[in-house]
């Protein structure tokens, strides 16, 4: 429209006009999302976890971490970045006594309905 008034389309809603809806964790995400034996996966991310600080903490690269841990280096690699696939529990047990720490496994009552697996 030439030399006359502009014309007002209405805008379409954005993401940021709409309202977000928010639910509350269950404490374990692996559960939120919906993954297989949740309990086991949020174990397994944890010690996992650890073993990235220690290595990271001695400055090892992933070959040095790699003989120290009797690994390849594609395992350390896909390791640390949180593959745990083909890693058991007592595996990534052995891959921390092998950093120098002591594991220790307790067993107490849940004190609720229902027991938990806790990394601590």
């Amino acid at each position: 429209m030439p030399g006359g008034a502009k014309s007002k389309r209405a805008t379409p809603p954005t993401r940021a006009d709409r309202p977000v809806r928010v639910k509350a964790g269950s404490g374990n995400v692996f559960a939120d999302l919906g993954v297989p034996n949740p309990d086991l996966a949020l174990a397994k991310a944890e010690l996992v976890r650890r073993i990235r600080t220690l290595i990271a903490d001695r400055k090892l690269t992933q070959a040095k971490a790699a003989a120290v841990l009797g690994l390849d280096q594609p395992k350390v690699s896909a390791l640390v970045r949180g593959r745990v696939e083909g890693f058991s529990l007592d595996r990534l047990f052995r891959l921390l006594t092998a950093l120098g720490q002591r594991v220790e496994i307790a067993v107490r009552p849940a004190g609720g309905a229902a027991g938990a697996v806790v990394v601590a």
